[in-house]
């Protein structure tokens, strides 16, 4: 096994995305279906570390020490670029995609658990494929596994749910652009055309122009926001209450946003364009270069034990997405561009995690426009509330069972 440093990874991982951004730029076809730039590069660097593991029998393994610290920073910004009244103005929405995504749940563990069945295993094994390691991911479904091996008996669970996740990851960051893509033309919907993004900059235009004080001012904005995070982590942790690090830093970037004192909050707001420039780039490499090293570190080789398995039932977990996105989470969002940008994250909240959303958001609104309350609602929803219902909703399934 050849272990590459946490230095050479993230190196590597800037290689990567700088290669997804320019063959992005220069395919029309990746344009065209909103294909998130991460994906270009960090699957290419998946298949050939898969290549050399099958072929000559190397396994190579990056050490990912900066992942984790790049999605802090991500979701601060977004928190930085919250104002207090849009976070208002989004509360029946909130309320809806929460409804939704927390009745698609059900949907995917009766999927898993009916598959699970049919192939001759506990039918609670089929959680594993499920919200566990789907809506989940990786962190649920670490926290789940010795449960299932030690209580349940199911001594393969945590390998299920780690193969159900890379599968779920990879369509997740593939079916978004093209759900929104077919929505935006079979509706003939009128796209914003804001340039002033959430995240990234558009394709078809310059990049914004930043100077030295838009990046600094965004710098210290984002390391207040983590360090008050981190602290709000804390005290929850000190409370016996689990809630994912980034979240935390999302509420602390709202709080800074919306309640710094009235003379800095003056002084900011004279240089706030600039500033929310800057933490527009920032945020965009940030996201990046997490998806980046989450998709260049894929194993996918631990999905040859449960091919048969693992492969029919994340059909059927892709195309439930796909329909229920569609045919319920679009209508009922309004059937409109911001409708339709929601529909992209949709796959990522279900199948990958609420970082492959944003990503997926972002590629659609670099080519149709800014979508400013969809960037609101979907990490709320994401990587706050469904989580503790997918809590609820897992252990009250594995009791029923």
């Amino acid at each position: 096994m050849v272990e590459i440093d946490g230095f050479f990874s993230f190196t590597i991982a800037i290689l990567l995305l700088l290669s997804g951004k320019i063959l992005t730029l220069n395919a029309e076809i990746l344009r065209r279906y909103s294909v998130p730039e991460p994906v270009v590069g960090g699957l290419a660097c998946a298949a050939f570390v898969s290549f050399l593991y099958f072929v000559l029998g190397r396994e190579i393994r990056f050490t990912l020490d900066a992942r984790d610290f790049l999605l802090l920073v991500f979701f601060a910004g977004i928190g930085l670029k919250s104002d207090v009244r849009t976070l208002r103005s989004g509360g029946s929405p909130l309320a809806i995609l929460v409804l939704l995504a927390a009745g698609f749940l059900i949907v995917q563990n009766l999927a898993g658990m009916g598959m699970a069945t049919i192939f001759g295993h506990d039918p609670r094994a089929g959680l594993m494929t499920g919200s566990i390691s789907l809506t989940g991911g990786v962190g649920t479904t670490l926290a789940w596994a010795p449960f299932f091996v030690e209580t349940l008996g199911i001594d393969n669970a945590l390998e299920l749910g780690v193969a159900s996740n890379t599968v779920g990851l990879i369509a997740a960051c593939l079916i978004g652009g093209p759900i929104a893509t077919f929505l935006i033309r079979r509706h003939r919907i009128v796209t914003s055309g804001d340039i002033r993004l959430d995240i990234g900059a558009p394709h078809e235009e310059p990049a914004p122009k930043l100077d030295y004080f838009s990046v600094l001012w965004a710098m210290l904005g984002l390391n207040v926001a983590i360090i008050l995070g981190l602290l709000i982590d804390r005290s929850i942790a000190a409370m016996e209450f689990t809630l994912p690090t980034f979240v935390s830093c999302l509420i602390a970037g709202i709080v800074v946003r919306n309640a710094t004192p009235g003379i800095v909050n003056k002084s900011l707001h004279r240089h706030w364009p600039s500033i929310q420039q800057g933490l527009s780039l920032i945020g965009d490499i940030a996201l990046g270069l997490f998806l980046t090293m989450a998709l260049m570190s894929l194993q996918l080789w631990a999905l040859s034990g449960f091919l048969g398995f693992i492969l029919t039932v994340l059909a059927l977990q892709i195309l439930l997405t796909v329909a229920y996105t569609i045919l319920v989470v679009f209508r009922a969002m309004g059937k409109d561009y911001e409708a339709a940008v929601i529909a992209a994250s949709f796959g990522g909240i279900s199948l990958g995690s609420t970082a492959t959303a944003i990503a997926n958001m972002t590629a659609v609104t670099q080519v149709h426009g800014a979508a400013h309350k969809a960037f609101v609602i979907v990490p709320l929803v994401g990587g706050f509330f469904i989580d503790l219902i997918n809590a609820v909703v897992v252990s009250t399934m594995v009791g029923f069972s």
